[in-house]
């Protein structure tokens, strides 16, 4: 394995080469090598030179540049892109912070408990420096804010000491490009629904006068930082799909609307394919006897298995909806097999009905949900790598082409057939607005009573099947 220890320096000449001293001759667990990802911030007082000079005699030294001073974030952010490793560590180039602890840090993430983990220097250390009453409060007050508003309840929010999967730290973006990336690291991995664990380090801060930067005025920024992120998700490097997914965890009622139309044609074992992060699945599987949550993303993989990790009847395994070879060991195994909103992102979508319709039982049923109306096809669908809108009778034909019998069709969301219209034709945005979702999932109880009235099409298409 190897750690990437992400090391952000801005004018450190005084302490910058026993620092890395320190961090390259630390203990690692075992089997684990390093690399140093250095980023200088454009330091300006010999602190490059010095690092330059360290990077040629040290291969594990991976040295990078910014041309002008933009903050830690910005370092950090760099960093990450740099980063090659399984986990990374945040490490500033001080010496506030004590290498020797890295083994220690690393703990729940090699055990496979947790997604990150922050060093606290308030849990009981070995040793803690005593610093001003003020200072320590100000921290204090900013974890007060920031658990509040992210619903973690952490000891040190501002620690410098966090280490994460690098996998999913490379997949959250980081916008803040000074101190505020820990507020807006931390407000990101409580929306992600990481795993976060904390343990207790040393801490050997510095006054202004040894050279701290961190002033009352960061104070001030982070709590904005806090407030933003918690209005804003903002949460996944790519923002098609990922990001609608997310936002569908916000709208409850629409999410309600669509599990009552589809509960009742469930049987006791399901298999449904694409659960993304399990927003339909956390309220399909209950009282099923199994229920599989199927799904290729390597991130929706892992915030399934975290969600669901203690719920005996949800498994989550790794399927490839566009590989019939990933169907064979579920054939004939299911009651039910749920296909919501994938065919339209598939080259193939009949192969796809093919091989679930080989999942089930005879007399079991395959239920689909996707997008209806080629003409609503627009900026939305772009933007979330989407390929196509289905008409109803092409739906129909390629489930009838499986040898399964199509037994009822539902329109769903005429309303937001309209909207649809509006953002992705009209207006070609590439998102619906937070506010909007919200508006329309606070008005979902009138729109779901009126929906059957409506004169026009729905958004989607819910077609159940049966298996002979």
């Amino acid at each position: 394995m190897l750690l990437s220890i992400l090391i952000p320096v801005y004018n450190e000449r005084t302490v910058v080469e026993k620092s890395l001293a320190l961090v390259l001759s630390a203990a690692l667990p075992e089997h684990m090598d390093r690399e140093l990802v250095i980023v200088d911030d454009c330091s300006t007082d010999g602190t490059f030179e010095i690092l330059k000079r360290l990077s040629e005699t040290e291969p594990r030294i991976r040295l990078f540049r910014h041309p002008v001073n933009q903050g830690k974030g910005a370092a950090v952010r760099t960093a990450i892109e740099k980063a090659s490793g399984d986990f990374c560590l945040v490490q500033d180039a001080d010496l506030e912070y004590d290498p020797s602890e890295y083994c220690k840090l690393l703990r729940p993430l090699l055990d496979g408990h947790a997604d990150a983990v922050f060093g606290s220097r308030y849990l009981a250390g070995e040793q803690t420096r005593v610093l001003p009453f003020w200072h320590s409060m100000i921290n204090k007050g900013l974890t007060l804010v920031s658990n509040m508003f992210s619903n973690l309840n952490v000891t040190d929010m501002e620690t410098c000491y966090k280490a994460f999967r690098t996998d999913l730290l490379k997949s959250i973006p980081i916008r803040s490009n000074r101190f505020g990336f820990e507020p807006e690291i931390t407000m990101k991995t409580s929306k992600r629904k990481l795993r976060v664990y904390e343990v207790p380090i040393s801490y050997h801060g510095r006054t202004y006068e040894e050279g701290k930067k961190i002033g009352w005025k960061d104070g001030v920024k982070a709590l904005g930082v806090i407030l933003y992120f918690w209005l804003v998700d903002d949460l996944y490097v790519p923002t098609y799909g990922r990001g609608l997914l997310n936002s569908l965890t916000g709208t409850p009622q629409y999410l309600s609307w669509i599990t009552r139309v589809l509960r009742p044609r469930l049987g006791d074992s399901v298999l449904e394919i694409g659960a993304g992060l399990g927003n339909l699945t956390g309220r399909l599987m209950a009282r099923k006897l199994s229920y599989v949550a199927a799904e290729k993303d390597p991130l929706y993989l892992h915030a399934l298995r975290n969600r669901f990790l203690r719920t005996p009847n949800v498994a989550v395994c790794r399927l490839d909806p566009e590989d019939p070879a990933d169907y064979v060991r579920w054939r004939d195994q299911f009651d039910t097999a749920l296909c919501v909103n994938v065919l339209e992102s598939v080259a193939a979508p009949k192969t796809v009905l093919e091989s679930l319709a080989g999942c089930v039982r005879s007399g079991g049923n395959l239920i689909v949900l996707a997008p209806q109306g080629p003409g609503l096809y627009g900026s939305l669908d772009r933007a979330m790598a989407h390929l196509r809108r289905f008409y109803r009778t092409e739906i129909e034909a390629m489930i009838a082409e499986t040898g399964l019998r199509v037994e009822s069709v539902h329109q769903l969301n005429k309303a937001g057939a309209v909207s649809w219209w509006i953002y992705g034709k009209l207006l070609r945005r590439k998102k619906i607005a937070k506010p909007a979702l919200k508006l329309f999932d606070k008005t979902v109880w009138i729109w779901r009573r009126i929906d059957g009235l409506l004169p026009w099409r729905g958004l989607s298409l819910v077609v159940v099947a049966r298996k002979p």
